[in-house]
């Protein structure tokens, strides 16, 4: 063979490439491509993208990212950010503890594909592992406050509080505008209040040690007060008269409790609290640098139709057997729109998990114990403080001392630093100390070394340990039992409750199964290697308030991402501190309200709100005090430009901000949107570009460029970061450069307030799960991320050109396409069939689908998404489904099966159900299984058939189960 003909060598680069991860995370192939490009009509990507994606809107130069590199390149660098945190030993306290972990949850859930990679449970009966653990959750938090009802989680301490204010006022008698909160709440709580009450025209009032909380109360102008049980400083304070003085001023007495604590305390259930919330943290969740940790909220029975959040409810399946579902609020905010109270996106499901979990594995008992232990350590640390000459400020504790250590502060300070111990600064004087779960007898000797005067003997652990007494007072100490039901008092081994964990897996559909084609909340790869370095514990093991210099990991981390995030959408300045989609559109809107106020415009309060947009904005704008006004959408599904202009020109004066998804919530890329925009900052408002779709933007659009002032970005959808069945997420607030100044504060974690406070409870709100995003950047690099949406573009437009002779789009293009997702027509199938988008919903179910956004945005319809990392053979299993459920619904046209009694109406069809004795359907019990013969192959069983969601309404029951009713 002559030499020219050889095939020449690969370079080095060309092998060290061989890995890349680009072809990992998109699953379209080369000739997988070529085929669906002709089935859409377009002979190359490009041509594609450029039929689609506006010209005027096309970004004006490349993203500016590093260049992508490996898996294990990837991870090595991050090792070496990573290991600029400095992990110390932890007494800071402040709502934040170490706690240990079981291996057998760490595996099985906070690491498991199974548990991190499902969806909000909006479709019950592929959810009922995820809501059976969190009816847990719900029952745990109700046992430990002696509340009548609790919800599925909110995103931290802080935020709960904040929302525990609004519930209050919603729900009381009183007309007062003042809201007490005690001096001894964390810091950071008492700062997310203030930020969240001053829009909406609350007054804060906070007490001080001279004008303590009973004395604010006594005047009886408030409608709600919140103090911390135990207090931050350690005191454990008899709160019980103030409840009912609350009362006596039809107003709300809210308490913030630790539910460790509460294993010991009496519950403030008991003694007539009204709403209660907190953490979770401490059971076993990491430090994780402030979050993500699942918050919870409990109040009495009769505010319950008010409770924010997602309520998990007990109802009945159609054999009449127990079924969870979703009740109440998940439809306030679609209902109620821009009337809505609060925002359901307010959830941290895995980490709720985790805590239920945890409270599953220790049982009421084990939980006592570790309970016990810190409280007998705090004691034996008071006593051997008190036997040097220390002078305490507080004589009750559970787990918190609060030490007098005046001029020798500083020393104290410097030999903590030496053992690396941190301890709680910042108290005038004072040096605080916190004990926790991992908290051991040498930490207890470390300590009296750091506090011990010159010339004053060490105390003896062994003679303390057996004499001290608790400093928990008698009269506040817990009489009443808590967690008997069998659930958490039968796994006690390490089999059963792994066994437990896998049965709750197997009864839900995540990821890790099947494609979960959801229009709006993307559901793509959630890579291995991005997962890995969220437990690492140089990522783990930090405390939000440690020193700075201890965080300097974090700290670059956070400026890179932010860094990338800003090539990515074009804007000047982003904050990482919003720990959900949601709170990332509220700090937004804050920035545009702050910044108006600034201008000397505080008068601009009207938000114009299309009526094609997520529900998640008009609750946003509500709660930063904004008036909604909803203007119209045309006949294609875009704003209607006439009608916008014309609610422009009528409240041009009191104009402050107009809220659009881009592309469109119909999926649609509107082609007049740097129009739209020209015209509101003519009319003297800002544009707030909702950045849910904006996987479908990056690398290609940029909406700082095309005329957004402020977006949030969901690291959940676009940036990789799993919905865990419904959080942890992340909702960075990225703006322009006159509304730098005006993104989020956080002076409790040294960062500075301009007339936005902190948001949430942790200066970079759930840190932890920031790195998942880092390395999908890394990994991806410019081109990658360009391709991921080119591809996630080209996979929603073969999905819609595949089904359009069997389900029309209903909204496109002039030239039919889509965007990344496509919302296909079920409307009228109604008439001549009867059958509904639902019944195709749960007819997908025994196919072994999750089934597409249900009736949002339009009823009657489903919202399809298939994202980049599909392959193609899923994409056509998918398609193939929808098409057979067509011909299922063609003979109920025929009138070969009737209109009431199909594989539609009866799906999603149980195991149970098939193997009854009698089969009275006009249809065979294989077809009603194994409809396609795909799915004999990895059957999907549901194990519950269609849940009756009026029933459950009408029946309101949100605890755990009784065993007898399975029987």
């Amino acid at each position: 063979m002559p030499k020219s003909s050889l095939p020449s060598l690969p370079t080095l680069a060309d092998l060290e490439n061989a890995g890349e991860f680009i072809a990992r995370h998109i699953g379209i192939e080369a000739d997988d491509e070529a085929r669906m490009l002709a089935a859409v009509g377009s002979r190359t990507r490009a041509e594609l993208i450029d039929g689609i994606v506006p010209p005027a809107i096309r970004r004006s130069h490349p993203m500016r990212l590093p260049a992508p590199v490996t898996e294990a390149g990837a991870l090595a660098e991050l090792r070496a950010i990573a290991a600029k945190n400095k992990v110390a030993r932890n007494f800071i306290g402040q709502g934040y503890y170490g706690t240990h972990t079981p291996g057998v949850i760490l595996r099985n859930v906070l690491e498991n594909p199974a548990w991190y990679t499902a969806y909000t449970p909006y479709q019950a009966e592929i959810s009922q592992g995820r809501m059976e653990a969190l009816l847990n959750f719900q029952t745990m938090v109700c046992d430990l406050t002696g509340m009548a009802i609790a919800n599925a989680s909110m995103l931290d301490e802080a935020t709960a509080a904040a929302e525990a204010m609004t519930l209050a006022r919603r729900s009381v008698k009183s007309k007062s505008n003042v809201f007490l909160v005690s001096g001894d709440c964390h810091p950071q709580t008492i700062e997310v209040i203030k930020t969240r009450a001053a829009p909406l025209g609350i007054e804060v009032k906070v007490s001080t040690v001279s004008e303590t909380l009973p004395h604010l109360m006594a005047s009886g102008d408030f409608f709600g007060a919140l103090a911390q049980y135990p207090a931050t400083t350690g005191h454990v304070h008899d709160l019980r008269p103030l409840a009912g003085h609350a009362h006596a001023c039809d107003a709300a007495f809210c308490v913030a409790a630790d539910l460790l604590a509460l294993t010991l305390l009496a519950p403030p259930g008991e003694w007539d609290a009204d709403i209660v919330c907190g953490t979770t943290q401490r059971f076993g969740m990491p430090l994780c640098n402030g979050g993500p940790h699942a918050a919870y909220l409990a109040c009495r029975d009769e505010f319950k139709r008010s409770l924010p959040g997602r309520l998990v409810g007990v109802s009945v399946d159609t054999q009449g057997r127990p079924a969870y579902r979703l009740a109440l609020q998940t439809r306030e905010q679609h209902i109620r729109r821009e009337k809505a109270t609060s925002n359901i996106c307010t959830a941290q499901v895995l980490p709720a998990v985790v805590a239920s979990m945890y409270a599953v594995y220790h049982g009421p008992e084990g939980l006592t114990r570790i309970a016990q232990r810190v409280a007998a350590l705090t004691a034996i640390l008071a006593q051997g403080l008190e036997q040097m000459g220390r002078e305490l400020a507080n004589a009750t504790a559970f787990d918190t001392l609060t030490v007098l250590t005046g001029e020798d502060t500083p020393k104290i300070l410097e030999r903590a630093q030496a053992a690396s111990f941190n301890l709680r600064q910042g108290l005038q004087q004072h040096l605080g100390i916190s004990l926790d779960e991992t908290s051991t007898r040498a930490d207890i000797e470390t300590l009296w070394a750091l506090f011990v005067p010159a010339g004053t003997p060490m105390p003896r652990f062994e003679e303390l340990s057996t004499a001290v007494a608790s400093r928990i007072p008698l009269d506040l100490r817990r009489s009443s039992d808590f967690l008997a039901h069998p659930v958490f008092n039968t796994h006690k081994s390490e089999t059963a409750m792994l066994r437990y964990i896998r049965s709750l897996a197997d009864k839900d559909l995540a990821l890790d199964r099947s494609m979960i084609p959801l229009g709006s909340c993307t559901m793509k790869l959630n890579a291995t290697s991005e997962m890995i370095p969220i437990t690492w514990p140089e990522f783990a093991d930090i405390h939000p308030f440690a020193p700075a210099e201890q965080l300097q990991g974090y700290a670059e981390l956070d400026a890179q991402l932010r860094a990338w995030l800003c090539e990515a959408t074009g804007y000047a300045g982003i904050s990482l501190q919003p720990n959900a989609g949601s709170q990332g559109e509220y700090a937004g809107l804050l920035a545009i309200k702050a910044y108006h106020e600034a201008q000397g415009h505080g008068h601009r309060n009207v938000c114009l709100i299309p009526s094609s947009a997520h529900g998640t904005n008009p609750a946003s704008a509500q709660m930063v005090g904004m008036k909604v006004v909803v203007t119209a959408c045309d006949a294609q599904g875009n704003v209607d430009m006439d009608d916008l202009t014309r609610a422009c020109e009528k409240h041009r004066d009191d104009l402050a901000a107009v809220m659009i998804t881009y592309p469109s919530t119909h999926g649609v890329f509107e082609t007049r949107v740097k129009e739209l925009c020209e015209i509101v900052h003519a009319h003297g408002g800002r544009v707030y570009v909702d950045g849910a779709n904006m996987n479908a933007l990056v690398g290609v659009a940029a909406p700082g460029e095309f005329g957004g002032d402020v977006s949030h970005l969901n690291l959940h959808k676009t940036f990789c970061i799993p919905h865990g069945g419904g959080g942890p997420g992340v909702g960075p607030v990225c703006v322009v450069e006159d509304l730098v100044p005006y993104l989020p504060g956080h002076v409790s974690g040294g960062l500075p307030s301009n007339g936005v406070g902190a948001v949430s409870a942790a200066p970079l709100g759930n840190a932890a799960v920031l790195p998942i995003s880092w390395m999908y950047c890394r990994m991806m690099g410019a081109d990658g991320l360009q391709a991921a949406t080119e591809t996630a573009i080209l996979s929603a437009n073969y999905i819609s050109a595949r089904l359009k002779e069997h389900y029309p789009t209903l909204y496109a293009s002039p030239n039919g396409h889509v965007a990344h997702e496509c919302i296909l027509d079920l409307r009228p199938l109604k008439d001549t069939s009867g059958v509904t988008a639902e019944d195709v919903a749960k007819r997908l179910i025994d196919y072994g689908f999750h089934a597409p956004t249900l009736s949002f945005p339009v009823p009657g319809t489903l919202m399809v998404e298939p994202t980049e990392s599909e392959p193609l053979a899923e994409l056509d299993r998918f398609v193939d489904a929808m098409i057979a459920i067509r011909g299922e619904i063609r003979r109920i046209e025929e009138g070969i099966w009737p209109r009431e009694d199909n594989p539609l109406k009866n799906a999603p069809h149980t195991a149970d159900s098939l193997l009854a004795s009698e089969w009275p359907r006009p249809y065979s019990r294989e077809l009603g299984a194994f409809p396609i013969a795909s799915v004999k192959d990895a059957k999907y069983w549901p194990p519950v058939g269609r849940v009756d969601n009026v029933y459950g309404d009408r029946n309101l029951f949100c605890s755990c189960v009784p065993v007898a009713d399975y029987a």
